[in-house]
């Protein structure tokens, strides 16, 4: 058994498609629509073929408190890794990417959080070498 896919409330999901992929740099995996449903998912440039994130629209009720109480309580709703951080962040600066925290060193690791235009705070992380 493995994970294929993982899922991402999100507010707008054209917006959100925008945002993975030309600020965070993802590739768009699967875009179809049936009626009002559309399914939409975004994976890692360094491995298409692999974990996909669904851009998930937060048009139930429940998705959408969950959403709205995570980035209240400052908390991310999802966690990607990096290499280089301060690269990343560079990059995603210039793309426009508003930062809630920048840069920071954290026991085991740098973090940044930044917001995803969507109704999400992201969690970028980079795990320091010993």
């Amino acid at each position: 058994m493995k994970i294929k896919v993982t899922s991402l409330y999100v507010d707008d999901q054209e917006k959100a498609l925008r945002f993975y992929t030309e600020v965070l740099g993802f590739v768009k995996k699967n875009d179809f629509s049936n009626g009002p449903y559309r399914w939409l998912t975004v994976a890692s440039a360094e491995d298409p073929e692999g974990i996909e994130l669904q851009l998930a629209l937060n048009n139930n009720p429940a998705a959408k408190a969950y959403q709205q109480a995570l980035f209240q309580q400052n908390q991310p709703a999802s966690m990607f890794f990096t290499d280089d951080l301060q690269a990343d962040y560079d990059r995603m600066k210039a793309q426009g990417a508003e930062f809630t925290m920048p840069p920071t060193d954290v026991t085991a690791s740098k973090i940044a959080m930044l917001k995803d235009t969507c109704g999400n705070l992201i969690q970028i992380t980079e795990l320091k070498r010993w």
